[in-house]
């Protein structure tokens, strides 16, 4: 078997379906992974929409120092790992 000749032959038939998400925009988490009563939500909120602008997938947590995942990354990978991902889109 060669290499695939078009995108269609390279995708990964196994594969599940894209899940849909959240009906929020990707800038606002939700409130079960990050509250907005959590003192360092400004901040946080304020490097995750720099994250964004900037195409980025990560961020580096302002208070932890950790690497967070951006929405718009977890967006594009089309599905939730119930991982618990602050930013998670398809999180209702």
């Amino acid at each position: 078997m060669g290499e695939p000749r078009n995108e269609v032959e390279a995708a990964d038939s196994s594969a599940p379906p894209p899940e849909t998400l959240a009906d929020r925009p990707l800038t606002e988490p939700h409130h079960d992974r990050l509250s907005p009563d959590d003192p360092a939500f400004p901040q946080i909120i304020r490097t995750h929409a720099d994250a964004l602008a900037a195409g980025a997938d990560t961020y580096v947590d302002p208070g932890s120092g950790f690497t967070v995942l951006t929405a718009a990354y977890l967006a594009r990978r089309g599905h939730c790992c119930e991982s618990g991902c602050r930013h998670c889109p398809y999180v209702s």
